[in-house]
């Protein structure tokens, strides 16, 4: 028996529809790669994405044509965002970090007819072009004053005299809305095709497991970027619950953020580590806070301890968030429950260290080698795995990718191992295939790194494993000194010594003056191994 209610698909346009409506003067602002700052409304912005809309369609744009941009936190981003997907295309948001190869690859894979990039990106673009499908049309996002030469089009041309308002399509809400890609660590790009009902969806999840920051009047500044796997939502679940956008445009330096945040009263700032680590050195020159800093939502890869004790200490919130490209992304998110709040500093820092509890419609799992399901105890670690409403049901145009990424129950495996306590907290031990197996033991290279990232010398540092002839794999640490020294090994193996056996302890430990960062911001742990593939332990 069917209930009787009305079947409304959910289609991305209409959030857009109702933040004009019911929150009109929630704004966004963006640093321009012109050079200055843009004010804009959710209200005005409609009138701009129907302008967007009337010309996509007047390019020949259908509905299912992908659709790519190549841009940074802006609004001209934003109003893409709005104007492919509600019009029916796909919006296919590219990394600009990828390597040119990894770049032409999903290109030519996603059959791209359109590509809008900002000023930034144009030498990016005209290297490549060639190598990119024939009739691929490069819209330039900026004014006729800044237009550089050659076979461009000007996206504020595109606008020019196109009506205000624009007569929706009602889409199947399974209809496509966006492609992100993978970064690729592990052979070619993974596309991940979103659709408007798991966007929508994903939006009023967000909404939910964030109440305190996603409301009206919150400055919300997402460094996350918008190339990368929807700025984890906050285009959709910001107008929808009527807060303020922030954009940071390129400047995602210490000292750019701290400016833009204190300028505009950023309320809760969105990023992954390696960015706060940089706010953290400046907070620490100007000795105070952004004004009207109070939440930091930490994700892409795990928060060190002492970067969580850092903000708290200073009475900004940490949500320590997990998530993949293929949910959408949020999988869990780490504010405390109101009853866990009277805890002690260090206890709620215990807590907090862990990625969270899982978000509305999103299931979790572990699972051992075989397949067998797992207690959720706290103790019993597996490979973790996931369904709902938002994440993927396949990649995009890759049978063989799906052959091994889904369970016999067509569950999602994601890769990590972890371990899930009985109140619903999610604990990430280390990704499979960084674990270390040495002497048919597993170490985590996870928890060797967040200890020592506690010493104040440290600026950044990995676990790597190297073959060892006896052992198989032992680990490597390497360090990335602060500019305020460089600490001693015997100080990083003390500290080490105190939490892990003797045979978790790394075999030896390199200084270095940087690390590799993949696409994303994260630390690679891939071309780490590449660049110590020759290295020799010293007891080998």
């Amino acid at each position: 028996m069917l209930g009787s209610m009305m079947n409304i698909p959910l289609n991305i346009a209409d959030i857009l529809k109702y933040a004009a409506e019911i929150h009109p003067t929630g704004e966004i602002v963006s640093v321009r790669t012109e050079g200055d700052i843009h004010r804009t409304t959710y209200r005005e912005t409609l009138g701009r994405v129907s302008q967007l809309a009337h010309a996509l369609r007047g390019q020949g744009v259908e509905i299912g044509d992908r659709i790519a941009t190549l841009a940074w936190n802006g609004y001209r981003h934003f109003e893409l965002y709005y104007a492919i997907s509600g019009s029916g295309a796909v919006c296919h948001t590219i990394n600009p970090r990828l390597s040119a190869e990894q770049m032409t690859y999903i290109v030519t894979h996603a059959e791209d007819t359109m590509l809008f990039v900002d000023t930034t990106f144009v030498p990016l673009v005209a290297a490549l072009r060639a190598q990119w499908p024939a009739g691929l049309k490069v819209v330039v996002m900026t004014g006729r004053a800044h237009m550089p030469e050659g076979d461009y089009l000007c996206y504020e041309d595109l606008l020019e005299g196109q009506p205000e308002s624009f007569d929706w399509p009602v889409l199947d809400e399974n209809t496509a809305s966006g492609l992100c890609y993978t970064s690729g660590t592990t052979g070619n790009p993974k596309g991940t095709l979103y659709s408007h009902r798991s966007t929508v969806l994903h939006a009023f999840m967000e909404a939910v497991g964030l109440p305190d920051v996603l409301q009206p009047g919150r400055a919300i500044l997402p460094v996350v970027p918008l190339f990368h796997v929807n700025a984890w939502g906050l285009p959709y679940a910001a107008p929808l619950t009527g807060a303020s956008l922030v954009f940071p445009g390129g400047a995602l330096d210490g000292e750019s953020l701290f400016k833009l945040m204190e300028s505009e009263s950023v309320y809760s700032a969105w990023g992954v580590p390696t960015v706060w680590l940089g706010l953290q050195g400046e907070i620490a020159k100007q000795g105070r806070l952004p004004k009207g800093l109070a939440d930091v939502v930490v994700g892409g890869s795990a928060a060190p301890a002492s970067m969580i004790r850092f903000f708290e200490e200073n009475d900004v919130n940490v949500c320590h968030a997990w998530g993949m490209t293929e949910m959408s992304p949020i999988g869990t998110t780490g504010n405390l429950p109101p009853h866990l709040e009277h805890l002690p500093l260090d206890e709620k820092l215990k807590i907090k260290a862990k990625q969270g509890r899982r978000t509305c419609l999103v299931e979790l799992k572990i699972l051992d080698e075989d397949g067998q399901r797992l207690p959720h105890d706290g103790v019993a670690a597996g490979e973790l795995f996931v369904r709902g409403p938002a994440i993927t049901a396949g990649y995009f145009k890759n049978d063989e990718a799906n052959q091994n990424a889904f369970d016999s129950e067509g569950w999602f495996g994601t890769g990590d191992v972890a371990t899930i306590d009985a109140n619903g907290y999610l604990n990430i031990t280390d990704r499979a295939k960084d674990l270390i197996k040495s002497g048919g033991e597993w170490i985590s290279s996870l928890d060797l790194e967040n200890t020592v990232m506690a010493h104040p010398k440290v600026a950044n540092c990995a676990v790597i494993a190297i073959a060892h002839p006896k052992w198989d794999e032992r680990p490597l640490l390497v360090v990335v000194p602060s500019p305020d020294g460089k600490p001693e090994v015997s100080e990083l193996m003390g500290m080490l010594d105190e939490h892990f056996a003797k045979w978790q302890l790394p075999d030896d430990v390199v200084f270095v003056d940087e690390l590799p960062l993949t696409a994303t911001g994260k630390v690679s742990k891939l071309s780490l191994r590449k660049q110590f593939a020759d290295y020799k332990l010293p007891d080998a």
